[in-house]
Parts: C-alpha cells; structure tokens; sequence
C-alpha cells in the first residue's frame, strides 16, 4: 500500500513570478528493493503568497496521481524564480541531476545530451496537443526536448482612475501618445506615469516588448543576435529621450527597478502604465484598483501610426532528465500532467495561458475565462525569446545585468547594446 507520507513538498524562496516549476526525480529502490519508484520534480512558484503557493497545487495534483499508481511516488521541490534555475544548475553540476525540471531555459541541457526526447515520454496525443508555436520553441535541431508548461503574452495595462484624473479620455496607440499620456500623469501628481521595470528580475522581459514594438528584436530573420540593430539603439534611444530622461519613470531608477515592485506599485495605484501578464489582473483587483487594458503601442515605423504592435510571449519549460532512467514512469506521470483537466486547473489558478490547443479552446469558449481573452489573442503571434539557442541563458542573465544602464543619464544605447551583442556571438560561438 502506498505510504502518503513518503512524499514531501517543500516550498524554498519567497514566491515570485513568471512561469515555471522544475522536478527531481530520482529512483527509489533497485535492485533488491521493492520495486517502487520515487520521482523527484523540482519546481518554481507561481503564487504570491503562502495561500496560492504551488505547492498547494502539485499536491493535489501528485495525490491523484499516485492514487492511480500505487508504485510511483512523487516528490516535489518548489523554489522561487530567483532561486530555482541556479538549484537544479547545482545538481547537474553535482552529477546528481533531477529526473524532472520545468524552468525557464532547455537547450544547454539538450545540447549536453541530458534530456530526454519529448517523443520518448510523451503519449502522440498529449504531444501533439501543445500549441504548435509553442512546441516549435521547444525543439532543439528539430527534435522537441523542452515541454512547454506555462504561457503568457504582455498587454499594457492603466489606471483608469489615474488617467480620468490626467484628463487623458483613451489609452495610448502610439509612442507619441504614451509620452504624451505620461507627461499629462506627471503633471497630475501621479509618483510613477509609466513604470520601465529593467532591473535584474525580468529585464530581459520588458526589453523584448520594447525592442518588438520599435521593429526590432533579439533575433534577426535567420535567427541570429541583432541585439544592436538600428531599430534597438533608436527604440532604447527614444526610451532614455523622452521617458527616463524627463521623469516619466517614476523615482527609482529603471536599472534597479524589478517587475514585481512595478507590479506591486500598480496594485497600490501609483502607477500610471505598465506592461504586465495576467496575474497582475487579480494582484490589482484584489486592491479594488479600476484597470484597462491594451496592446503594447508601436512606433509605426517611426511615422508615428502604431504600425509595429507585435507582442512577447514566455514559455516555462518541463524537461526530463535520462540520468536516473525511470523513463516509463516519468512518461505516464507527464500524460497526467498534461491532461486538460490539469492544464486547465495550473492556467485557472495562477491566471496563465494553457500550453495545449484542448485547453485553450476550452479556455476561449468559456465565460470564466473572459479575463484571459486579450492574453490568448496574442499568442498565436507573440514572439518568444530565443530559448532553443544554447547560449540564450547566459545572454538573458548578462542582458537582465546591463540592459538597464542603456537608459540612465551617462548610459549610451548604442555602447550598451553593442557590448551585449559582442558577448551574444562570442556565447553563440562556444568561445
């Protein structure tokens, strides 16, 4: 009979943002023993508070699941995002590595040849059921190793209250007109008219929607590092110009600004604008605070239309690691995971969009989900940061370090993006 009180779920770190989750799973009796196997997950929190931490929901999760299996265990680990990629790094490094990690890059591991295949786990139609341009990010040379977990795009969100207060009638379309809104906020007394959040949490974030919305972005149209791209430098140029430089950006300095500071200043109702996710929607109405929300506005190509509207999505990843085998195990664990219902009740609960096309199809169709709708629109769309590139996590962690001074007063677009993009080609080049 099972023993329910052989698995533990610990939650390490305050809980933070973004997406992802990580497992270890390690084999729990061998040879001799009684044949039961113990899976080790390692994951991140997705709750803000000790009441909505994930563990509350991986177990439930994980005692359906081994009601069902009397010869698996689970065992979960819950670290916050500031914490959990460096632990399960750690435990790589140790030779001991977690049989299950959902965090927020794959393609160093697969690269290594630690990883299993998502076509030696997963059951074709739990595999075939993630969205397409979400299983495409998580191939690595064509062969899918990273899993898709969790998804979210970025609108811009405003205080309605603040903007009646500005006299501003409608949210912004275009650059010109965020500016113009800001400096009608300023002037109103709010303390932050647009919240620039590039410090080192989630810099790398509120870049992408920057850099997507002035025609740029990470990536050039063949793949590679095009971090100073004409388009970038002016993006980042107009953002030190017209934001940062006249006080529009509230009074910490957008360097040290993490997102989910801005996220909380937005529920107190200090902010004006913001780009945020969908659980910033239920931090702010749990304040009562009254909110629109809208696509990030362009710059039309610098006519000033509004053109250029793209939007940044993030993907969490789910991979399996081969070294402690379990593979049949860890397979059928995933298929449970991967269900509607479950992907569903992860979605519902932390205010995420579904990874599988079953999922989000019921998610569009129900009115309970009305709120996530502007959010799934963008998807299909949305561009994803550059994860199936083995070298993306060591350029993320340099860019959510550097990416802030670009905007300060003796910082330089042009010098601070080309430095990044340097060290992206060495990075990409193995040197």
């Amino acid at each position: 009979m099972r023993r329910r009180g052989a698995r533990r779920t610990t939650v390490l770190g305050a809980a933070v943002t973004a997406l992802g989750m990580t497992a270890t799973l390690a084999g729990c009796g061998g040879p001799g023993g009684s044949g039961d196997v113990t899976l080790k997950l390692v994951a991140a929190d997705y709750g803000d508070s000790a009441a909505n931490s994930s563990q509350k929901y991986w177990n439930t999760l994980v005692d359906a699941y081994e009601d069902k299996h009397p010869g698996v265990k689970v065992d979960v680990s819950v670290y916050s995002w500031n914490d959990v990629d460096r632990k399960v790094k750690q435990m790589v490094d140790a030779g001991d590595a977690p049989d299950l990690a959902q965090i927020g890059a794959y393609a160093d591991y697969a690269a290594a040849d630690k990883l299993y295949r998502a076509s030696d786990l997963l059951s074709i139609p739990v595999q075939a059921d993630f969205v397409h341009e979400l299983s495409q990010a998580g191939e690595l040379n064509r062969v899918q190793y990273g899993m898709p977990f969790a998804a979210s795009t970025r609108l811009l969100f405003y205080n309605k209250k603040l903007f009646a207060k500005a006299g501003i009638s409608h949210p912004p379309t275009t650059w010109e007109q965020l500016a113009a809104d800001a400096r009608a906020l300023k002037s109103a007394g709010v303390k932050t008219p647009y919240a620039l959040p590039l410090g080192p949490e989630e810099a790398q974030a509120e870049t992408l929607q920057w850099l997507l919305s002035g025609g740029g972005g990470y990536t050039d149209s063949i793949g590679n590092y095009d971090l100073d791209s004409a388009e970038n430098v002016a993006t980042f140029g107009w953002l030190k110009d017209e934001l940062v430089g006249k006080g529009l950006t509230g009074p910490v300095a957008p360097a040290k600004l993490n997102r989910a500071d801005a996220f909380a200043a937005f529920a107190r109702g200090e902010v004006g604008m913001l780009n945020g996710h969908p659980t910033l929607m239920k931090a702010a109405r749990a304040k009562g605070l009254k909110f629109g929300m809208v696509p990030m506005p362009g710059n039309g190509g610098g006519n000033g239309d509004g053109q250029e509207r793209a939007s940044m999505g993030v993907a969490d990843w789910m991979m399996a690691f081969k070294q402690h085998g379990h593979q049949e195990q860890i397979g059928d664990f995933l298929d449970f995971v991967y269900s509607e219902k479950n992907v569903l009740a992860f979605s519902r609960e932390y205010d995420l969009l579904p990874v599988t096309t079953s999922a989000s199809e019921d998610m569009a169709s129900s009115a309970r989900d009305a709120d996530l709708a502007p959010f799934l629109e963008q998807l299909p769309g949305a561009e994803l940061y550059p994860v199936g590139k083995t070298s993306w996590a060591t350029v993320s962690a340099g860019l959510k370090k550097r990416i802030g001074t670009a905007v300060s007063e003796q910082g330089s677009a042009a010098a601070v993006l080309g430095q990044l993009q340097r060290s992206a080609i060495r990075e990409d080049a193995g040197e």
